[in-house]
């Protein structure tokens, strides 16, 4: 018996953007049979979105939550069975800053094929837009919550950038943007440049980057948006 093949398939960063997936992604879909998820309810409603024909009930469902080390050994002996698995995050490219990462890992340890899906993913979409240097960058994911320890972060993400003339990028939870900008603002250099990228591929989106001093002219609000930060340091 042959393994089965994992799929890692894209989903919408905000459901007006349909648009944003394409079309083979359906034909993928179809070729699975168990889907990983990272919430099994919105996965549903994203797939019969697809494909409205589709019979949720002939399909196996597992959660990955964080991948724990029994959800891993049944990803795994799946495969082995020959099952098709297609592995589903929340919004965006599985395993790109969303759950997917480890399930992939044991697909590979027993040599599996894996299958990435073209989609949207919103770290490289504002890296695309933002005007930073695009050959030299690193996503950080989310910094500190401490506010000295989240301080301390955002000088050496800085320095790290202006030593290496590197884009810092950054996430963090929505109703905690607007208290991460002003400490953008407060710590970082005047002549440091930063991209806000907000709602990316919504009708809503806004992506626009600024000196520090620049951002001091006009505050931004984004409190509960979803939204992505990129830093650049100017070199001296």
């Amino acid at each position: 018996m042959s393994t089965g093949k994992v799929f890692l398939i894209p989903t919408f960063l905000h459901e007006d953007a349909p648009e944003t997936i394409p079309s083979y992604v359906l034909d993928a879909v179809k070729q699975c049979h168990i889907f990983f998820v990272e919430n099994e309810r919105t996965a549903r409603r994203y797939l019969k979105r697809l494909w409205r024909e589709m019979v949720i009930e002939d399909y196996q469902w597992f959660t990955i939550h964080k991948a724990e080390p029994e959800v891993q050994q049944q990803f795994i002996k799946l495969l082995k069975e020959g099952k098709n698995i297609g592995i589903i995050s929340e919004a965006g490219c599985p395993g790109v800053a969303d759950p997917g990462q480890l399930l992939v890992d044991g697909a590979q340890q027993i040599n599996a094929v894996i299958k990435p899906l073209v989609g949207p993913n919103s770290i490289l979409l504002a890296l695309m837009a933002s005007g930073m240097n695009g050959q030299q960058f690193q996503f950080m994911g989310y910094l500190p919550i401490d506010n000295q320890a989240r301080k301390n972060a955002i000088k050496e993400l800085e320095n790290e950038s202006l030593k290496k003339h590197c884009t810092q990028i950054f996430i963090e939870t929505p109703y905690r943007n607007n208290q991460l900008i002003k400490e953008l603002l407060q710590t970082c250099r005047g002549e440091t440049k930063l991209c806000i990228a907000v709602d990316i591929t919504a009708s809503s989106e806004s992506i626009h980057t600024k000196t520090i001093n620049e951002w001091k002219k006009q505050l931004p609000d984004i409190h509960k948006r979803l939204a992505i930060f990129l830093l650049i340091a100017k070199q001296l």
